[in-house]
């Protein structure tokens, strides 16, 4: 126990033990209180790590956060190292932690990271669709009228999307992104990613929605869309279309990568954006 106590959220590993970060293995060795998503998870991973968790383990998930939250202030305000780790990914991000945040920093401790795996990004890297811009919505509404109305709303969002879901829904969750955003719209269905029966299917929505209705998904999915095309009238101007090229560029990405980053992003034919770039 220090003088001043501080929570430390984790990022995890999605599902490949070896993705695990130094910091986090310190992390789970030297703190005083580990909260875990899911305390059989955290066993499991320690024992592939190779380490054992040198604090007092407690529970911390959807069902017991409220209560469990004023526990874990308590014990930071007392000087004690919390740390946060869920199943996979980073804390707070459609999983518990975000309440414990606010509340941590509402009684002025402080709150610091030791960053990991987040399948959004991974899921995006993955996914063959512009990165470079993007939203993330998490999971949506359960209730189909709900999730129609919240996809709606999506419809003309320029940006790709990010969301998760659960795989007894993925099916009804396809056919309505396909209904509503046409089912043209490219996207990439990333499951179970890093761990044994990773996959990626980089497909337009209605085929997504087919390969979803007649099989059965299993898994952790992650799923991204491209972005709405920009509309008939709102084409930029070949100075634009060269500055979204060489921003691109800028930015890491091949000029290969950057012509066809912006082809997508303005539904224009990616030999038109060569052309104007090399003339």
């Amino acid at each position: 126990m220090s003088e001043v106590g501080r929570l430390i959220l984790l990022g995890a590993p999605l599902g490949n033990p070896a993705d695990a970060s130094a910091r986090l293995r310190e992390v789970l060795i030297s703190a005083d209180v580990v909260a875990a998503e899911d305390t059989r998870r955290l066993t499991r991973l320690a024992r592939d790590l190779d380490l054992t968790v040198g604090g007092r383990i407690v529970s911390y998930f959807e069902g017991n956060e409220e209560r469990r939250t004023p526990e874990l202030v308590e014990a930071i305000l007392a000087g004690y190292v919390v740390a946060l780790v869920t199943d996979g990914g980073m804390p707070s991000v459609s999983d518990p932690g975000y309440r414990l945040v606010r509340a941590t920093l509402d009684v002025g401790a402080p709150v610091t990271v030791a960053p990991g795996p987040s399948a959004v990004t991974t899921a995006l890297a993955v996914s063959g669709l512009p990165c470079d811009r993007f939203c993330f919505e998490g999971f949506l509404p359960r209730s189909g009228g709900a999730r129609r109305s919240r996809l709606r709303a999506l419809a003309a969002e320029e940006r790709t999307l990010v969301f998760f879901e659960a795989p007894h829904r993925i099916g009804a969750t396809l056919t309505d992104l396909a209904d509503t955003f046409g089912a043209e719209r490219p996207a990439a269905l990333c499951r179970e990613l890093t761990k044994t029966y990773e996959e990626v299917l980089r497909r337009p929505l209605g085929e997504l929605a087919r390969w979803a209705t007649e099989g059965d998904p299993r898994g952790e999915i992650t799923l991204v869309v491209a972005g709405a095309p920009v509309t008939a009238g709102e084409r930029p101007d070949d100075d634009t279309l060269r500055a979204a090229v060489a921003e691109r560029e800028a930015a890491g990405r091949s000029r290969r990568d950057a012509i066809t980053d912006v082809a997508t992003e303005y539904a224009l034919r990616r030999r038109d954006v060569y052309t104007i770039v090399h003339s």
